[in-house]
């Protein structure tokens, strides 16, 4: 029976379906778009996109959980209802490419994309990575929060795999947690006291990796915050993944962060020197990762001279330090 007979014949709702899936499988249709309402929910298998799952669809109906999810080059794996998943890169260009997917209790997806909770004041119209013309670090106010912070503790191990620079474990482990140190006390040159609230503590080394696959997407997580070295999308010097669930009245409570440094394409020093060739100072990377692990957002093109632009530079070690906006961020989380 064709589809038109069908509905001349006021066929049920049930065939309908089954016979506009046969015509896109016959089309070749790479992804069937989930519904937001009704019943049925179909998902083709593979990669899915933003469209594909849609804010507003049912993870649950869908089947959704442990897919991935891609947008503009980024990628996140649909967690459990009632938890967030952010995915932040640190490119070598200043470029940004990062997205927040977010479950309700109920299994409603919805998503925010870099830069939807930007606060930064000034020309943004400048171009990426124009240092010259940004204003200093102590004057520049400028920062984002993406809606997370650590209530707690923040207890991390390091890999025990590969390390950036090549260098000792121990050595790494202490870059590290310089870089975390200077978020949780907010390490700046400004004069500006330390009020933040925040801590951290090393545990020890682990066999466990960062959720974070050759691509710079958040694969699903283990429960364990981990900072390590691998293979990254080559656009990314840096990723971290963060998940979090909703806490009444305040920001979302951190679960895990994972921080996984791209040493396929980039090199990494602890000592830039007058003689440094194109590598990156850890403990730079390592504190631009420590201010997304503890809630801070991208401060995006004019604010290049911020812990918290998207890029560390190489070869530069102003990172290491905050600038006025990165402390004003923290202060208003912790």
């Amino acid at each position: 029976m064709s589809i038109k007979s069908c509905v001349m014949n006021r066929c049920s709702a049930a065939v309908l379906l089954v016979a506009s899936l046969a015509l896109l499988g016959a089309g070749g249709a790479a992804h069937v778009r989930a519904e937001r309402s009704g019943h049925a929910c179909v998902l083709a298998p593979g990669e899915l996109t933003v469209d594909d799952l849609p804010a507003g669809s049912s993870v649950t109906r869908c089947r959704a959980v442990g897919r991935l999810v891609t947008h503009g080059g980024a990628g996140l794996t649909v967690p459990e209802p009632g938890t967030k998943v952010s995915v932040d890169s640190l490119t070598s260009d200043g470029s940004t490419h990062g997205f927040t997917l977010q479950v309700a209790a109920d299994g409603t997806v919805s998503y925010s994309y870099d830069g939807d909770t930007h606060t930064a004041t000034g020309d943004d119209s400048r171009p990426v990575g124009n240092r010259a013309d940004a204003p200093a670090p102590c004057v520049d106010t400028a920062y984002s929060v993406a809606d997370r912070k650590e209530y707690g503790t923040y207890e991390w191990f390091i890999g025990d795999g590969p390390q950036p620079g090549d260098l000792p474990r121990r050595e790494v482990r202490r870059a590290f947690e310089e870089g975390i140190a200077a978020i949780i006390h907010g390490t700046n040159d400004c004069g500006l006291p330390d009020t933040i609230r925040a801590r951290a503590r090393f545990l020890a080394a682990t066999g466990h990796e960062a959720g974070i696959d050759h691509r710079a997407r958040c694969t699903a997580r283990d429960g364990l915050s981990v900072w390590d070295a691998g293979d990254l999308s080559s656009d990314s010097v840096a990723t971290t993944c963060s998940w979090s669930r909703p806490v009444s009245r305040g920001p979302d409570r951190l679960i895990e962060a994972d921080v996984r440094f791209n040493i396929e394409d980039y090199r990494f020093t602890d000592s830039p020197s007058g003689g440094c060739d194109d590598a990156y100072d850890i403990r730079s990377v390592a504190t631009h990762e420590a201010g997304h692990v503890f809630g801070l957002g991208h401060a995006g093109p004019g604010h290049e001279n911020l812990t918290m632009y998207p890029s560390s530079f190489a070869c530069s070690t102003t990172a290491r330090t905050l600038g006025k906006g990165d402390v004003l961020g923290l202060r208003s989380l912790y």
